[in-house]
């Protein structure tokens, strides 16, 4: 046996081998996958209890349990008003070493604007459209905070409902119309009507979905959801009333332009192929200098520090982690409709057809409901 004692370059060697054969377990904790298992908010990671709700809440809109939908908005509008504070988690997210995933969701521009959307409409349901307009105001206010001012607050409807709602209280809706009409894309929104009692609120195709890109998966991208539904005609009472799309969720999501967090990201993902750069030419430079001497040296000790710096710096890369957070409320809708009717008091059944790109049915529903004197009838419709 030899009683030659290690050079220091082989301790470290020794040393750096225990530390990355020791390596790390990373959570994703990410719900998406886990989207065909319902679940509830209060049983929900804390971090993911908006977005349950947010999903659980379309569920029921779809499924007519309009009061499960209520509470499901309920807490998670109430839970974004207490992240809009000091926020622990977010804090911890802009650090070196976690993901953005690691955030309490609060979801993207167009996430919140559809929880106020689908509030107002219940609001209006209850006979409440001075909330409902509360709102929507709200609605096109977060839509307003954009880096892409030329896009910031443009949603047609938000601003069409608004002033209508203004109209059916007794208000002036001239100005909210005129902006609506400035936002719309293609079909032109129909002027308001007082008279009418019966409010559709159409909704169909397939919203945006998230996805990462970059070197590091730093960049935060949008891809639009695929749909054969374009448009819709509700056929009613002897009236013909189409619903064009008004709105499209993955042009509101793709439009917004940059977020404070991209900027941080891009600065982990920097830092992090920095870092990795780094710690290739510490390690190579080490190994040259140490492989040169025949004897224990200075040199020695020399590239021993070099190569126990790039290892150092290669496992401090290894841990940063710049992944954009591709958390999504996936079952949204592509595009959003309105029209409205004045119909007798009684009981009315809606034909609906979502149609495809050229015009022709692709899915045909019905909707039975009762008119009631003296206030509106609010009818939710979905492709879903």
């Amino acid at each position: 046996m030899s009683n030659v004692p290690p050079t220091p370059l082989a301790k470290w060697l020794a040393v750096a081998s225990l530390v990355l054969s020791t390596g790390c377990a990373t959570y994703t904790g990410d719900p998406a996958a886990n989207s065909a298992s319902p679940t509830t908010a209060p049983t929900a990671p804390r971090r993911d209890q908006v977005l349950w709700s947010y999903r659980n809440a379309a569920l029921a809109m779809r499924a007519g349990r309009f009061d499960q939908a209520k509470t499901e908005l309920e807490e998670a509008l109430s839970r974004l008003g207490g992240i809009y504070g000091p926020d622990k988690a977010a804090a911890s997210a802009r650090s070196l070493f976690n993901e953005e995933a690691k955030k309490n969701f609060i979801g993207e521009p167009y996430e919140r604007v559809m929880a106020y959307y689908y509030r107002a409409i219940l609001y209006w349901m209850d006979g409440e459209p001075d909330n409902a307009r509360a709102c929507f105001r709200t609605g096109q206010l977060l839509d307003s905070d954009a880096e892409n001012k030329t896009y910031a607050g443009d949603y047609a409807l938000l601003d069409y409902l608004d002033g209508f709602a203004c109209v059916k209280l007794a208000a002036d809706g001239s100005d909210a119309f005129a902006r609506a009409q400035s936002h719309t894309r293609s079909t032109p929104l129909p002027p308001y009507s007082p008279r009418a009692n019966v409010l559709f609120f159409v909704e169909f195709g397939n919203g945006p979905l998230k996805y990462a890109a970059g070197q590091y998966r730093e960049q935060l991208r949008f891809r639009e959801g695929n749909s054969s539904v374009k448009s819709a005609v509700i056929r009613v009472g002897g009236q013909t009333l189409p619903a064009p799309a008004y709105d499209d969720l993955y042009f509101q999501a793709s439009t917004r332009g940059g977020r404070v967090m991209d900027h941080i990201l891009a600065g982990k993902a920097q830092f992090k192929a920095g870092a990795n750069s780094i710690g290739d030419v510490a390690i190579i430079s080490g190994a040259v200098l140490a492989s040169h001497q025949k004897r224990r040296s200075n040199a020695d000790e020399i590239g021993a520090g070099l190569l126990l710096f790039g290892l150092a710096s290669k496992l401090v890369s290894a841990a940063t982690t710049p992944t954009a957070d591709t958390r999504c409320w996936e079952n949204l809708p592509g595009h959003l409709s309105f029209t409205a009717a004045e119909l007798l008091p009684g009981q009315h059944t809606a034909t609906i057809e979502f149609l495809n790109a050229v015009g022709a049915p692709h899915r045909v529903k019905t909707a039975t409901f009762i008119v009631q004197p003296g206030r509106d009838t609010v009818v939710f419709l979905s492709d879903r």
